[in-house]
C-alpha cells in the first residue's frame, strides 16, 4: 500500500515493512494494547495504524473476493 492509497499518509520503508508483516504474521485485526505498540515501533499514532489496518483489510478482503468490510465471514 502506498501513501497515496492511505490519503495523506507518507510512510517510510520501514514503516511499511513493519506495517505489513504484523499484517501477515501478528493479526489482521490487531487489539487495541497491539495496534499501541504497532504505533510505536512505527512512529504514528494509533489512528493512523488503524486507518492503515482498515485499508489494508479492505484491499486484503478484496484480493480474496470478499466484501471489502467485515461482515459474516469471520477471516
Amino acid at each position: 500500500m502506498s501513501g497515496s492509497e492511505a490519503g495523506s499518509l507518507q510512510l517510510s520503508d520501514y514503516q511499511l515493512r513493519t506495517l505489513e508483516e504484523n499484517f501477515t504474521k501478528v493479526s489482521k485485526h490487531p487489539d487495541e494494547t497491539t495496534l499501541m505498540l504497532i504505533a510505536a515501533e512505527c512512529g504514528l499514532t494509533q489512528e493512523e495504524t488503524q486507518k492503515w489496518f482498515q485499508l489494508r483489510n479492505a484491499r486484503w478482503r478484496q484480493s480474496e473476493g470478499l466484501p471489502p468490510k467485515l461482515g459474516s465471514v469471520l477471516d
